[in-house]
C-alpha cells in the first residue's frame, strides 16, 4: 500500500528493455513532450490529431480545476445521509463507472455498480432497500443507452415505492449534452456538469469520477492531493521522469513486436487498478491497425504473466517483478498512465483521444433493436449439452460437431502471437466463476487472453479488437434470461438489449474477418461446468 507523501515511480527491471527505452527517453526528453504535454500542446500527435486534441488535454490540470468539486460533494452527501439517504448506486459505463470503482474499492468503500445489461445484475441492485439509495447517472455524451435504461428502470422502482425519484437521482454529464437539459426539466436532485474538455478515459479525476466516489465515502481530496505531487514529476523534461520512462519501454517493446501488456498487481493495495487501465489504454491506443492490447490477469502467477513471451510486456502494479513495475499511491498511477498513455500514442504515430470503431457495435446493435425480427434467435449449428453454438461464417471446419471440438478449431484460427478474447455477456456478480476461463483458455491455447465482461467491454477493449492488431479470435458467451426487466418507455427488455449488443458485436467483428464462436447456455450454471469441462478436453 503506498504511504502518505510517496509519489509514482516506474521500475525497469528488464536490462534490455531499459537499454531499448534510453534513446526513445532521451528523444522525448529532447523534445520537451512533458512539459508540452502539461501546457496542453495539441500538436504533440500530429496535425490530423490536433482539432480533436485540442479539446482533449484538460485532464493534465484536474488536480487543480476539480478543488471546487469537493465542497458540493461533501454538501450533497451529508443532505443525503441526513435524510438516511446512504447507499450509492452508479449507472455509468467505460471510464463513467471504472474509475469510481477502483476509487472505492481502494477506499474499501461500498459502491454498487451497474455497466451492464444483465437482467439479474439489475435486479439484484433493484432489492437494495431503495428508501435508503441515491442513483447517480453519469454519461457524457447524455445519450448511453445502458445507462439510460438503468435510469428509467430506477425512476420507476422508486416510484413504485412511494418515493420522489428526482430527489433520488444525481447526474454527472457534459454541459449541452442531452441530459442536462432533461435532466434539470425533470428536477433531479443534482446536476454536476464534468469539464467537456475531457476525454471518458481520461476522466477519473473529473465529476465522473469524484462524485460517486465522494458521495459513496472515499476521500477524494487526498486522491487530488496525489496526483498533485505526482504532477509536479510527470510534467519535467528529466530523464528519471516516470511517465517517458513508462511510454519509451512500452514504445520501445512494441516496436520490437510485443504488442500485448499483461498487467498483474503484486501488492499495490490499490483495487481494480488494472480494469481501469485497460480501458485507458486499448481505446487510446487501439487503432489504425496498431496499438498496445491490455491483458489483465489476477497476479503475478497467472498464466501469461510469468510466462509472457515475445509478443508480450509484463507490468506489476505494486513492487517490481517482471518487466516493469509502477507504484505510488492511486491519484498518482492515474496521472502516470494517463500521461504515458498519451506519449505512447506519440510513439505509435496515432491519435490516442479518439475511440473511432468504438459507434460500429453501438450501430449494429441499435439496427437489431430497431428491427425485433433481425435479433430473433437462430438455430444453432448445433447443440452439445446445455450449450448452443453459432460460429461467425468460414472459420469451423466441416464435421466438427462437439463443444471440444469447436474450442479446439477456434484456437486453431489464431495467428501466431494472437490472442484470444472470452467475452461473457452475463452478470458479473452471479456469474463470477466465468472470471475463471481466462486462465483455463489461456493455458489450453498457450495465447494472450483477455476476459470481458459484455458490454462493459464495449467501451475499453472493444476499440482495440476492431481498430488494433487484427490477430485476435473471439468467445462470445450469452445465457439464458430467467426473469427480464422492461425498460420504461422503450419497446425492448434488457435481455433483449443485452442479446442485441452481444449479436452486433460478433457482426462487426466478423466483418472485420474475425472468428467468433458464440456460445450460449440454455442454463447458465450447467453451461458454465459444461464448457469447463470441454476445454479440459481441447489438445492443442
Amino acid at each position: 500500500m503506498a504511504h502518505p507523501g510517496e509519489t509514482v515511480a516506474v521500475t525497469i527491471v528488464d536490462q534490455r528493455l531499459t537499454e531499448e527505452a534510453a534513446s526513445l527517453v532521451q528523444q522525448l526528453v529532447d523534445e520537451s513532450v512533458a512539459s508540452k504535454l502539461a501546457a496542453q500542446d495539441p500538436t504533440l500527435w500530429g496535425p490530423e490529431a490536433e482539432a480533436e486534441s485540442a479539446v482533449r488535454l484538460a485532464w493534465t490540470t484536474l488536480h487543480e480545476t476539480s478543488r471546487p468539486l469537493l465542497a458540493e460533494i461533501d454538501a450533497l452527501r451529508a443532505e443525503l445521509h441526513a435524510e438516511g439517504v446512504d447507499r450509492v448506486v452508479l449507472a455509468g459505463m467505460g471510464g463513467s463507472s471504472l474509475a469510481p470503482e477502483v476509487i472505492t474499492g481502494t477506499a474499501g468503500v461500498p459502491l454498487v455498480v451497474l455497466d451492464t445489461t444483465d437482467p439479474g445484475q439489475v435486479a439484484d441492485a433493484l432489492a437494495g432497500d431503495l428508501t435508503r439509495t441515491v442513483l447517480v447517472v453519469s454519461s457524457k455524451s447524455g445519450s448511453t443507452v445502458e445507462t439510460d435504461s438503468h435510469r428509467r428502470i430506477f425512476a420507476k422502482a422508486f416510484a413504485d415505492e412511494g418515493i420522489d425519484a428526482a430527489s433520488r437521482i444525481v447526474v454527472v454529464t457534459d454541459p449541452g449534452s442531452p441530459m442536462e437539459a432533461a435532466s434539470v426539466e425533470a428536477g433531479y436532485r443534482k446536476v454536476f456538469l464534468a469539464n467537456p474538455n475531457v476525454g471518458g478515459r481520461y476522466s477519473a479525476l473529473t465529476a465522473f469520477g469524484l462524485v460517486p466516489a465522494g458521495l459513496a465515502g472515499a476521500d477524494v481530496a487526498e486522491l487530488l492531493d496525489d496526483a498533485a505531487d505526482a504532477a509536479r514529476i510527470l510534467s519535467t523534461d528529466t530523464e528519471d521522469n516516470p511517465a517517458l520512462l513508462l511510454a519509451a519501454a512500452l514504445g520501445a517493446a512494441h516496436s520490437r513486436g510485443a504488442e500485448k501488456v499483461v498487467i498483474a498487481d503484486t501488492g499495490s493495495g490499490i483495487k481494480g487498478f488494472g480494469d481501469w487501465a485497460e480501458q485507458l489504454v486499448a481505446e487510446s491506443t487501439g487503432k489504425d491497425g496498431t496499438g498496445l492490447l491490455p491483458v489483465v490477469v489476477a497476479d503475478a502467477d497467472s498464466p501469461g504473466f510469468a510466462d509472457a513471451g515475445e509478443d508480450a510486456t509484463p507490468i506489476a502494479i505494486g513492487p517490481p517483478v517482471s518487466a516493469i513495475a509502477t507504484s505510488g499511491p492511486l491519484g498518482g498511477q492515474i496521472l502516470l498512465w494517463e500521461y504515458a498513455t498519451a506519449i505512447v500514442g506519440r510513439l505509435l504515430g496515432i491519435n490516442p483521444f479518439d475511440q473511432p470503431d468504438v459507434e460500429a457495435a453501438k450501430t449494429a446493435a441499435r439496427a437489431l433493436l430497431d428491427s425485433p425480427d433481425a435479433s430473433a434467435e437462430v438455430a444453432p449449428s448445433f447443440v452439445d449439452g446445455d450449450v448452443e453454438l453459432y460460429p461467425s461464417d468460414g472459420w469451423l471446419p466441416e464435421g466438427v460437431d462437439s463443444l471440444p471440438g469447436a474450442l479446439t478449431a477456434l484456437l486453431d484460427a489464431a495467428p501466431e502471437f494472437g490472442y484470444v478474447s472470452v467475452q461473457a455477456y452475463l452478470d458479473r456478480l452471479d456469474d463470477a466463476s466465468a472470471l475463471l476461463l481466462r486462465s483455463e483458455v489461456a493455458r489450453r491455447s498457450g495465447l494472450q487472453t483477455t476476459f470481458g465482461w459484455g458490454p462493459r467491454f464495449l467501451h475499453s477493449t472493444g476499440q482495440y479488437h476492431k481498430g488494433g492488431h487484427q490477430n485476435g479470435v473471439f468467445l462470445q458467451i450469452t445465457g439464458a434470461v430467467e426473469e427480464d426487466l422492461p425498460v420504461p418507455d422503450r419497446p425492448y427488455t434488457l435481455g433483449v438489449l443485452q442479446h442485441a449488443q452481444a449479436l452486433g458485436d460478433g457482426q462487426v467483428l466478423a466483418d472485420h474477418g474475425r472468428p467468433v464462436l458464440r456460445l450460449h447456455f440454455t442454463d447458465r450454471a450447467a453451461g458454465l461446468a459444461h464448457l469447463v469441462k470441454a476445454l479440459s478436453e481441447v489438445n492443442r
